[in-house]
């Protein structure tokens, strides 16, 4: 044996860390700074004024300017400040300002002022910017570009499509002409061309390659434009329109007027642009070419360009079709502009009665549509919108006639489903008249449209067109409408389904809510069409849970149930159900209460596919988790725990070894969190009976045995806080039987790890409440572990080593185990002695220091051990100071593991050694030596020696570590020398002290 191992009394302020001890002079967190010296060779822009107050100022290119800078490199590199200040620094300029910004910018800078009187009228870009000047910029309706997409993904068709164009076979030679008289001669004879029936149709095209072609007009089109070739655009614009005559595949045709009205919108800006470019006029008292401004009055437009404006639209006039000419000068109505001030009211009522003659309605609507989109982007008046509106509501019954329902029966489509190609159109237009309308007025056209033959259309793109308030404030009437009229072309759940949907975000009056409901519910529950009543319910269920309370909800859910029980239906529906529970649970005001409803569990049993109940009783306990995370509410009413618990066992069957780690530890949390909300108050005995139960239930998640665990251990802790640490009979039965709870739940956990940390804790509660049987036991399966923890683990997707976790835990285990008394059928320290045994089977690195620093930890537990009062003891828990009294026969068996423990230090010294590793061993050394001096005699020969050569070595080796660490063991020593009492130790410390300093 290398040392021979005393253990010495001392006083308790030897153990404060004097080696850790050093002044500051300010928070170790606070931000250094660093004075520059600005010169040529520094940046030159203005660094802000620092936090210590100095200030800056403007100089000449001679003078020397003070920053203080953060010694960040990406503060240095951005002049004092982090990225996001710098910028936030530049807003002022326009170059620091973001894109967006910029843009905003210049557009105020070049934009005139439009004042504008009418009311709803709103400033775009602030006090300087441009007003609105049409309807459209109002923003009082769902801009046209939000419509597209949705029109195009749910009008579409497996049939195939045709096209007739002249354009997409390799497109027409380009003759060079020079004279004016050459470019009048080629026009004509591309109009003959047309005329004379040029045109080529494309058959069987799928509706991909419809689009294609589509796109390859509107290509061809700019294309043309760009190469002088204005008629060749226009003969496209015209076959583009005359496309919309064609209804061979009618339920395409909404996607199909988008994709060409698109088109002319291009060309409608390519004619208005190209006159804005030929407007451009000299300024009175300059030589410069002026163009027109956003606000031009048709005085300030030359005569050249309003002859070329106004030849456009005698060319449009001179098309013979009703169809192209209508569409063709709607593109290009925008250029009325360079003629007359009021021409565009004039132009739109005219079109408006064009309209009437065509005769299919489906075409005509949507004609009526692409007017009103293009005057709502051009003036305020509104006259022409109600003209469209009456001429609608004139032909609406042709739409329900013998001939229409013929022509869709060939095309193999039901009446509601024609009736469905009307709403885009329908509802475009019954926005434009619903804009800055009075209540009446819509009351008027309400009126109007109820007492049209079949009014189901009109109704619901009413409710999807006017505003939700005027709805809910006329909820009774339109549910008393909606349950009387004819609906024939559409079905009555799918307006009561709107409804409800319109009803939920905008409620309407307090006192029509309960009849509005009531009426609804009973009408579509009579519907006779399980279908139907789904869809309908779907929408009501979060009318229902966001306005009323239990009783409704729960009336509600019997409905459904009612709806779902017979024939197994609910298997059909598990998707509406699904929806229907979630905005119940998600609205619900009273949670608790709404678990505890007689109908809430039934309608959840009628989810018998196991992936469909899985994500509905997440949800579940989603939605309760939010809807109580930020309260104290409690749980102690059985039925809403038993409620719970159902659904958290179906979610912790769920998890299997397939299950992801994701999934695992969304479940657990969801789990935990009802856990922890569970109690019962004084009622500890209850609180445990649950317990018991959760476990039996939820035994695939470690995470919720964690919790569990947790929360007995809390439980047994209260119970000594309210007995105030002296148990009765019942009250130590009670703490046994939690620390039995603990003791027999931990190692159905599968990490080790969280295994040896519950065993910890457990063992620790147990000695809490000098239950010392208990936390022995929790103790020895603690340790007994260690040898299984894997040495690599991995955390969130990052291989780490556990030697970090084995320290820490072994220095949390040692600290506890100092007042844990020995049990007296095992022997001495007999829990130190099976750590010591166990240790050095985890599969240390072989340099590695943790080994080494619990060593060190070790003698400091062995140090404390042998004295004769420990620093902190437990209430009428028995230590060993008490129990062995400072025994020589204890305090021998404390020395000779000291000895052991020492000696194993001195073969890991060698091992550095041997390896070159000097660092490393001279900080061993050091660390050594400082606890044989504070806990070792060093009156003993052997120990003064091997303190001095450990000195030795750490002097020979100063260069690999901190300079002043030598001097601060030296300062600790002579502290050491004198506040020791006893005084062999003071003689041999201070002649300690002389070798150290010699050798320093």
């Amino acid at each position: 044996m290398s040392a021979e191992w005393v253990c010495v009394q001392r006083q308790q302020d030897e153990c404060r860390r004097y080696l850790d001890q050093f002044k500051v002079l300010d928070h170790p967190l606070k931000q250094s700074t660093i004075t520059v010296l600005e010169s040529r060779g520094t940046r030159s822009s203005k660094v802000p004024a620092a936090a210590n107050g100095i200030s800056h100022s403007s100089c000449n290119s001679a003078a020397v300017s003070t920053a203080a800078l953060s010694l960040d490199p990406l503060n240095i590199a951005f002049d004092g400040s982090d990225p996001l200040s710098q910028f936030a620094k530049q807003q002022g300029t326009s170059l620091g300002k973001d894109p967006l910004s910029r843009m905003a910018a210049e557009m105020e800078s070049t934009l005139p002022v439009v004042k504008s009187n009418l009311p709803g009228c709103r400033s775009l870009l602030g006090n300087k910017a441009k007003e609105p000047t049409s309807l459209l910029e109002l923003d009082l309706i769902e801009p046209w570009a939000a419509r597209r997409g949705a029109i195009l993904n749910k009008y579409t068709t497996s049939e195939k499509l045709s096209i007739v164009t002249s354009f997409l076979t390799g497109g027409e030679s380009i003759k060079p002409q020079t004279t004016m008289s050459e470019k009048v001669k080629y026009r004509l004879e591309q109009l003959d061309d047309f005329e004379e029936g040029s045109v080529r149709q494309m058959l069987d095209l799928s509706q991909q390659e419809y689009v294609v072609k589509i796109e390859q007009l509107n290509h061809e089109l700019v294309q043309a434009w760009n190469q002088d070739q204005r008629v060749k655009a226009l003969k496209i614009a015209i076959q583009c329109s005359k496309l919309l005559s064609d209804t061979s595949v009618i339920q395409f045709y909404p996607s199909k007027f988008v994709l060409i009205t698109d088109i002319l919108d291009i060309f409608g800006r390519l004619v208005y642009e190209r006159l804005r470019t030929k407007a451009d006029y000299v300024h009175a008292g300059t030589r410069e070419m002026t163009s027109l401004p956003e606000n031009f009055t048709p005085e300030m437009v030359p005569e050249s360009a309003k002859e070329t404006c106004q030849n456009w639209f005698y060319k449009i006039a001179s098309i013979r079709e009703l169809l192209p000419r209508l569409y063709v000068e709607m593109a290009i109505l925008r250029c009325y502009s360079f003629l007359a001030q009021d021409e565009f009211s004039l132009a739109l009522r005219r079109l408006t009665k064009m309209i009437r003659g065509i005769g299919d309605p489906l075409v005509a609507i949507y004609a009526r549509c692409y007017l009103c989109r293009v005057g709502m982007s051009l003036t305020f008046d509104r006259t022409y919108i109600s003209e469209n509106l009456d001429d609608i509501l004139m032909i609406y019954h042709t739409i329900f006639n013998g001939g229409i329902r013929s022509e869709i029966a060939r095309h193999r489509i039901t009446l509601n489903g024609y009736a469905s190609l009307y709403l885009p159109a329908l509802d475009w237009i019954l926005q434009g008249v619903a804009i800055l309308t009075t209540d009446n007025q819509l009351d008027d056209i309400v009126q109007r449209c109820k007492e049209k033959k079949n009014p189901a259309l009109l109704l619901q793109s009413m409710m999807q067109s006017f505003r939700s308030d005027f709805i809910a404030s006329r909820a009774t009437h339109f549910v008393q409408i909606l349950s009387t009229i004819s609906v024939e072309g559409l079905s009555r759940g799918q307006l009561f389904r709107l409804l409800g949907s319109i009803l939920s975000h905008t409620p309407p009056p307090m006192e029509q809510r309960l009849s509005v409901l009531s009426s609804a519910m009973k009408t579509f529950s009579s519907l006779g069409n399980v279908e139907e009543f789904m869809q309908c319910a779907e929408m009501w269920a979060q009318y229902t849970s966001q306005h009323f309370g239990l009783k409704e909800v729960d009336a509600f859910l019997g409905s459904v149930l009612q709806q779902m029980s017979p024939n197994r239906i609910y298997e059909q529906h598990y998707h509406e159900l699904q929806v229907i529970v979630d905005k119940i649970v998600s609205n619900a005001q009273d949670v608790h209460g709404l678990l505890a409803l007689d109908n809430f569990l039934p309608l959840l049993d009628l989810f018998q596919k196991d992936s469909i109940k899985l994500e509905v009783c997440k949800n579940i306990l989603t939605s309760y988790r939010n809807a109580t995370s930020c309260d104290s509410a409690i749980i102690n009413d059985p039925v809403v725990t038993n409620a719970l618990m159902y659904i958290s066992r179906v979610l912790n069957d769920s998890v299997n070894a397939l299950t992801g780690e994701d999934e695992r530890r969304q479940i657990s949390g969801l789990i935990c969190h009802f856990i922890r909300k569970v109690d019962y108050g004084r009622d500890f005995e209850q609180q445990l009976a649950f317990y018991v139960e959760a476990r039996s239930v939820l035994s695939n998640l470690d995470s919720a045995l964690s919790t569990l665990i947790h929360s007995v251990n809390r439980l047994a802790t209260s119970t000594r806080r309210i007995v105030k640490g002296l148990h009765t009979q019942k009250t130590a039965a009670f703490v046994k039987a939690c620390a039995a709870y603990c003791f027999i739940t931990i190692p159905s956990i599968i990490d080790v790890r969280t295994r040896m940390e519950l065993y910890l804790q457990s063992g620790q509660v147990a000695l809490l409440n000098v239950c010392l049987q208990h936390a022995d036991s929790c103790f020895e399966a603690a340790i007994s572990l260690i040898p299984e923890v894997p040495r690599m683990v991995e955390n969130d997707g990052k291989v780490q080593s556990t030697e970090g976790f084995i320290k820490t835990f072994i220095v949390n285990l040692l600290s506890t185990l100092v007042i844990v008394p020995d049990n007296p059928t095992q022997g001495v320290l007999y829990l130190l002695r099976l750590l010591l045994e166990v240790v050095p089977k985890y599969p240390f690195e072989p340099l590695s220091d943790v080994i080494s620093c619990i060593y060190l930890h070790v003698l400091d537990f062995l140090s404390v051990a042998a004295q004769e009062v420990y620093p902190y003891h437990i209430v009428n828990v028995i230590s060993n100071d008490e129990l062995y009294g400072s025994d020589p026969k204890f305090i021998a068996e404390i020395n000779e593991l000291c000895c052991t423990v020492c000696d194993k230090l001195l073969q890991h010294l060698k091992v550095l050694l041997e390896s070159n590793a000097l660092r490393a061993q001279t900080q061993l050394a050091l660390d050594l030596l400082l606890k044989i001096i504070t806990g070792a005699d060093l009156s003993v020969d052997k120990m003064f020696t091997l303190t001095v050569n450990l000195w030795n070595l750490a002097v020979k080796n100063r260069s690999v570590i901190e300079p002043k660490q030598l001097q601060t063991v030296v300062v600790y020593t002579e502290h050491l020398a004198q506040v020791t009492q006893l005084e062999t130790q003071r003689q041999s410390l201070w002649l300690l002290l002389e070798k150290m300093k010699s050798r320093i």
